[in-house]
C-alpha cells in the first residue's frame, strides 16, 4: 500500500503564535512547516516515515506541500529513498488547494492504484497506537467487504465535539454518519476523527466524483480531509478503531504539549508507532 502525507499548509495559527510569545524560546521556529517542527528526537513527520519503513506495510511515502516549504521537504526527504515529495503549486495560504484536492493530485500525479493511508501532516498518537495493528484489522474488513475503509476514532470531552468531526457508529464500528462539529447536544457520540485514514483501491477514484461535485463550492467545504470521508460514507463501509488519544499540532500551547510528552514518556521507546 502507499502512504500521502497531507504537508500542504501554511500554519497560519502557529506562526502567529510564535511571533507573539513573550519568551522568544520559540523563535528558531518560524519558517518551519508543522511537520517539520522537532518533536523528541527527530521532525514530526519522521516519526511517520520510520514507522513506515519498519512496518513493512508501506512501499511508497508520498508528500505534497506548498511551492513556499518544498525545498526544505526535499532536503528533509535525501535520506528516504522511498519518500518523494510533491508540490501543490501554491505560495500562499488565500491559493491553497485544499486537502482533498491535494490528496487528488498526489494520486494523479504518482499514478496510485493502491490502498492508501492518508496522513494529516500535523498529526501523531499517543503511544498505544499501532501501525502494524491499523494495517491488520484493515485487511480483516477486507475480507468481508472489498471495498471497505478504515478510519480511527477517539474518546473527546463533551465540549469538544464543537471542535472535531464527530462518528456515529452501530455495534459493528461501521460508520453510518459524521457530523462536523456539531454541539454535544445534537449526538450522543463522542468518537472524534482525526486525519488518519486507510481508503481502499476502491475507494480512491471517488475521489474524482467529490470534487467534481464540490468544484463551485467554497474552499471551505473541500479543504479538510474529513469532507471527503463524510461523503464517503453512504457510498462505501467505513469502519473505525479506537485509539486512546491524539496530538494534533495546530498551534504554540499544542506544540509545546506535544514535544513535552516525547521527551518525558517517549525518549527510549524504540517502536513507536510501529
Amino acid at each position: 500500500m502507499k502512504a500521502v502525507i497531507l504537508a500542504a499548509g501554511y500554519g497560519t495559527r502557529l506562526l502567529r503564535d510564535v511571533e507573539n510569545d513573550k519568551t522568544g524560546k520559540f523563535q528558531h521556529l518560524i519558517g518551519i512547516p508543522k511537520p517539520m517542527l522537532p518533536v523528541g528526537n527527530c521532525a514530526l513527520i519522521s516519526h511517520w516515515v520510520n514507522a513506515f519503513n519498519t512496518s513493512g506495510y508501506v512501499d511508497a511515502i508520498f508528500v505534497v506541500t506548498n511551492e513556499l516549504y518544498r525545498k526544505i521537504f526535499e532536503e528533509w526527504a535525501r535520506p528516504f529513498p522511498n519518500v518523494s515529495v510533491l508540490s501543490d503549486g501554491t505560495q500562499n495560504n488565500e491559493e491553497r488547494l485544499g486537502a482533498v484536492a491535494c490528496l487528488q493530485l498526489a494520486v494523479k500525479h504518482f499514478q496510485i492504484e493502491d490502498h492508501v493511508i492518508v496522513i494529516g501532516g500535523d498529526t501523531l498518537f499517543k503511544e498505544d497506537f499501532s501501525l502494524s495493528r491499523f494495517t491488520k484489522e484493515f485487511f480483516v474488513q477486507m475480507e468481508k467487504c472489498d471495498d471497505g475503509n478504515l478510519v480511527l476514532s477517539y474518546q473527546c470531552k463533551d465540549e469538544e465535539t464543537l471542535k472535531y468531526g464527530i462518528l456515529e457508529v452501530n455495534d459493528d464500528l461501521r460508520v453510518f454518519c459524521m457530523k462536523e462539529k456539531p454541539h454535544p447536544s445534537e449526538t450522543n457520540s463522542r468518537r472524534a476523527c482525526p486525519c488518519f485514514y486507510l481508503f481502499s483501491k476502491k475507494s480512491i477514484p471517488l475521489l474524482d466524483e467529490f470534487l467534481h461535485e464540490k468544484k463551485a463550492r467554497p474552499i471551505e467545504e473541500k479543504d479538510a480531509p474529513g469532507n471527503f470521508l463524510s461523503w464517503l460514507i453512504p457510498r462505501k463501509p467505513v469502519y473505525v478503531q479506537e485509539v486512546s488519544g491524539r496530538f494534533d499540532v495546530g498551534n504554540l500551547p499544542s506544540y509545546i504539549e506535544c514535544d513535552t510528552f516525547f521527551k518525558e514518556n517517549l525518549s527510549g521507546v524504540k517502536t513507536y508507532l510501529q
